[in-house]
């Protein structure tokens, strides 16, 4: 019997992996990896491990999800131990359920390996609680742009709540979001976006409903990013960009 390792690769920093990813993919004989998994994690393969790059490109992620299910059974008819290493954690929009099943139906074994969500650790390593006493009862994960790449219409819903609202997959949808949130909580509401977190290329911007866009224009923001809105994205840092070691999440009185 096969066996697929379903694995969460964290935020971006490597060193953000749980010892028992390590462990998988060492053993893993295949390995099938995603755009946001970073390569560095590959290192803790094997020699003879074959690594196969499966990124999706927007628009056509239905059908490029059916040919990445495909390959997953293509390679468990071959050996004995694949792996699907996948950024983030892969049950938060990671399909990684979709590919669960696929294999199982399969007669596939299946070993989840839960992965650190960036939902939570690239807010909370700028600063950032999505909770916080005082300021929210809850915090809210939504997709902004939907597979057919629509704005999810939760986010009108999450706009009219009084939860912090962190948004994976919506920098294009930035002006509608902005549009939606302002008229619900109106133009002071603070929000902060954060690309490439946790990575040396991260850089944020934090501001209000009423500056965002432009900021995100002056710092030449862009996607992979994460749009967190309400109370607490005021305190985020903002950020040009990190150089030299990675140093998020640590914290000075100096």
């Amino acid at each position: 019997m096969s066996k697929l390792s379903l694995i969460g690769a964290g935020p971006g920093d490597p060193e953000l992996i749980t010892l028992k990813a390590i462990k998988a993919l060492n053993e893993a004989q295949v390995v099938l990896y995603d755009a946001l998994a970073n390569e560095e994690l590959l290192d803790y393969c094997n020699e003879e491990c074959v690594k196969v790059y499966v990124g999706k490109k927007p628009g056509i992620h239905r059908y490029q999800q059916i040919y990445i299910n495909d390959m997953i059974v293509d390679f468990a008819r071959q050996y004995e131990h694949v792996a699907r290493l996948k950024g983030g954690d892969p049950f938060l929009f990671g399909r990684g359920h979709e590919e669960m099943e696929h294999a199982l139906a399969h007669h596939i074994d299946v070993e989840i390996i839960p992965g650190i969500s960036s939902a939570i650790a690239v807010p909370e390593l700028s600063g950032i609680p999505v909770t916080k006493r005082g300021a929210n009862e809850s915090f809210w994960t939504i997709t902004g742009t939907t597979s057919s790449l629509e704005l999810s219409k939760d986010i009108y819903l999450a706009a009219q709540s009084s939860a912090t609202i962190v948004i994976m997959m919506g920098m294009s949808k930035l002006s509608e979001i902005v549009k939606i949130f302002k008229k619900s909580r109106g133009d002071q509401e603070s929000i902060a976006i954060i690309q490439h977190g946790s990575t040396t290329k991260q850089k944020s911007v934090v501001g209000d409903l009423t500056n965002i866009e432009e900021l995100v224009s002056e710092h030449k923001m862009g996607s992979p990013a994460i749009i967190v809105i309400g109370e607490v994205a005021k305190y985020g840092k903002q950020q040009s960009q990190f150089s030299g070691e990675l140093n998020h999440g640590y914290y000075s009185f100096n």
